[in-house]
């Protein structure tokens, strides 16, 4: 094996796992791994082969087998991948650098021969070489961006994407850029960003500004955006805001979009019913009714102060507070805070009984997870998770509407068992 053969290796394993879980599967020391890398030390041979054996798998030569192609990015726990997975989309790269995360993530989504894990990333956006190298050829490009300022004066289209492109982007950090890097070098017929309601407002309305004169303006998209809220859909109050872009003339149209009357679902529709009529499913249920645990329930100590606290604010005009639901409620937005104290939803236990949280199964459905969506991490970080993502079910809809327009415009017109993952 040749030094650059190596070396490819061990770059192509780091993207793709991050240097902890190789430290870990090789049982070294992640500085170790780092020397690898910068090539300060040689690689011993037998973790070379381990290297090698361990991306074996990954054939970027497979067969498509979906009707359409995609990469997941800032993925978290996969809520836009299952979206658009149920529209029969085939998901090629995945990047998310969380690793409670990815642990969710893998566990609900098999490895398959022509699919890419990348932790980082910053780590293949360096250069065109890089991403023509890392990421492959897609359809649609879908990312649930961090939203950060732009806080350079004077960012604008030509120094933002100018002749240094994103790469050389002197708002360094912005995660925003790396997307539009990709999205540049690799050209998809389509896009879905979401993020926050306030994008729009975020940094007195500069970086909703910046964003859509770079996709309009330098990239070229015909971009539509909509604010959606998710109640009807789930019993849950959350507005997003979604950008869609397409690389053409399209008649697409939110007007498309076929979305329930806000009071379609309730919490009764999520909440565990403690009867018996469902399997327990510990820690979160217990004994053969499936009664919700115990350790749900508010201490005395949380309550008291939760109410002080509501009523501080009440009597000074503000609106801040718990939020208290029934079976036929909506609730509030669930955050990546709850597992702080759960104030925005709480359980009604009825009168005289403290309230509860909702257990992390009650948050998965409440996201538009099915009770076989896996969750591997602690109560902590599957809060922070389901708190942090998409509504699942919203993402079909959209995903839905999507498809026509994504399939209209591909430029791929070969027989589906001849498609492959192409990196050229």
């Amino acid at each position: 094996m040749t030094a650059e053969m190596a070396k490819n290796i061990i770059q192509l394993s780091i993207n793709r796992y991050g240097r902890e879980k190789i430290a870990e599967h090789l049982d070294v020391h992640p500085r170790t791994i780092k020397r690898w890398e910068d090539g300060t030390t040689n690689v011993p041979k037998g973790n070379l082969i381990a290297l090698e054996q361990l991306s074996l798998y990954y054939n970027p030569n497979a067969a498509i087998t979906g009707d359409f192609t995609f990469i997941d990015l800032f993925a978290g726990i996969g809520g836009i991948r299952k979206g658009f997975e149920a529209h029969n989309g085939q998901c090629l790269m995945t990047c998310e650098w969380d690793s409670y995360s990815r642990k969710t993530y893998e566990a609900n989504f098999p490895t398959e021969p022509n699919h890419t894990f990348i932790c980082d990333i910053t780590s293949i956006i360096r250069s065109e070489e890089e991403i023509i190298k890392f990421v492959p050829k897609h359809d649609a490009l879908l990312a649930g961006f961090p939203c950060q300022p732009f806080s350079i004066a004077g960012v604008s289209k030509k120094n933002s994407l100018g002749r240094a492109h994103g790469f050389a982007c002197q708002d360094q950090g912005n995660l925003f850029f790396n997307v539009a890097d990709i999205l540049r070098v690799r050209r998809p017929p389509a896009f879905l960003l979401e993020n926050v309601k306030n994008l729009q407002s975020h940094d007195k309305g500069k970086t909703f500004r910046i964003i859509m004169e770079t996709l309009e303006d330098v990239l070229g998209y015909k971009v539509f955006y909509k604010v959606i809220d998710a109640k009807g859909i789930v019993p849950q109050h959350r507005e997003r805001i979604f950008i869609v872009g397409f690389d053409g003339e399209t008649d697409f149209t939110w007007d498309d979009l076929e979305l329930p009357f806000p009071d379609n679902k309730k919490m009764k529709h999520i909440l565990h019913p403690g009867n018996g009529a469902e399997q327990t499913e510990e820690p979160y249920t217990v004994d053969t009714n499936a009664r919700v645990n115990p350790k749900y329930t508010l201490s005395d100590k949380l309550w008291d102060y939760l109410q002080a606290y509501a009523r501080k604010h009440k009597e000074l005009g503000n609106g801040f507070g718990f939020g208290l639901v029934g079976p036929e409620n909506t609730s509030r937005t669930l955050s990546a805070r709850y597992y702080k104290d759960g104030s925005e939803i709480l359980v009604s236990r009825g009168e005289g009984n403290n309230p509860r949280r909702l257990t992390p199964r009650e948050c998965a459905r409440l996201m538009g997870f099915g009770d076989n969506f896996k969750i591997p991490v602690s109560d902590t970080r599957a809060y922070k998770q389901f708190g942090n993502c998409v509504v699942t079910t919203l993402i079909e809809e959209i995903a839905r509407i999507m498809k026509p327009h994504i399939l209209g415009l591909t430029n791929r017109q070969v027989d589906q068992k001849q498609r492959v993952t192409t990196y050229d």
